[in-house]
């Protein structure tokens, strides 16, 4: 029986399903579907299946938080 948590992370996977990139990320597989047909979650398809790479859902934050952070702009003194 397996007593892992389901939010524990399998450091071995190379892909994940678009439920666990939405569980990465906090969100419902809705919104993640919607990102990923936006084009700002990164996917791919293998045969059938609908699946993200690991790497780019820390890609998406980073886009994300550089794209939040407020402009500052250097003023002559």
């Amino acid at each position: 029986m397996d007593t892992a948590p389901v939010d524990a992370f399998d450091n071995t996977l190379v892909l994940l399903t678009v439920e666990e990139a939405a569980r990465r990320l906090r969100i419902g597989r809705t919104v993640c579907y919607r990102l990923i047909s936006s084009g700002e979650l990164e996917s791919i398809t293998v045969g059938h299946l609908r699946r993200v790479p690991v790497d780019a859902v820390p890609e998406f934050v980073t886009r994300r938080r550089k794209r939040q952070q407020p402009t500052t702009t250097a003023t002559a003194a």
